[in-house]
């Protein structure tokens, strides 16, 4: 979804791949290439590659972003509104020399951009956390986009069956999150963020 926010970002690319897709044609004389073929080379180098050795050391079943956020649990049911209006901090030139979105500009990218997904954000290194998303609706919903502030993305779709993204630390200001489970939905012009609390058991292990 994903730098700052899944529906600044894609608003922002929409509008980046309309004013720089222009075709400038050719300028100059033009050369034949003498040097070996960039791309032949890159097929030999990938050929030598022992790509199982490799995924082996990678280990992608650990890895996680560097700059995620560890978020409490709910200690409480609350919910409390977003303000997604963006200020563009570039100009956004049109292509013809021109500016087609000034430095300053401010929007509000849901008025451009229709977002009906869901998204739920959970503590996946909390068992509970990801028991009580397995369990709940929001699970066999397909509009349903699961976020998460820790755990292993590779495991924890193993255990929910669907896919699981990270929720890092640009994402959690975005949406001042301060708690999970956290659910976050469209709400008129603006993200409503709803905490869900989920009873602590006495045998609640983080790590799982």
């Amino acid at each position: 979804m994903e730098k700052s926010d899944f529906i600044i970002v894609a608003f922002l690319l929409l509008s980046a791949s309309q004013v720089f897709a222009k075709d400038l044609g050719t300028v100059g004389r033009t050369y034949q290439i003498a040097e070996v073929d960039a791309l032949r080379e890159l097929e030999d180098r990938a050929r030598r590659i022992d790509t199982k050795k490799m995924l082996a050391q990678a280990r992608p079943e650990k890895y996680r972003p560097v700059n995620l956020k560890y978020l409490p649990r709910a200690s409480k049911a609350r919910s409390y509104l977003v303000d997604m209006t963006y200020v563009l901090e570039v100009d956004i030139p049109d292509g013809k020399g021109g500016i087609l979105y000034p430095r300053g500009y401010t929007f509000n990218p849901l008025s451009y951009i229709p977002f009906r997904k869901t998204l739920v954000v959970i503590d996946g290194s909390d068992r509970q956390q990801v028991a009580w998303f397995a369990a709940s609706r929001f699970n066999s919903d397909p509009a349903v986009t699961l976020l998460l502030t820790d755990g292993f993305s590779v495991d924890i779709q193993k255990r929910v069956r669907r896919p699981a993204f990270y929720a890092t630390e640009p994402v959690v200001s975005r949406f001042r999150l301060a708690a999970v489970p956290s659910i976050i939905r469209v709400k008129g012009m603006n993200m409503e963020v709803e905490e869900i609390v989920i009873p602590l058991l006495k045998h609640n292990a983080r790590g799982g």
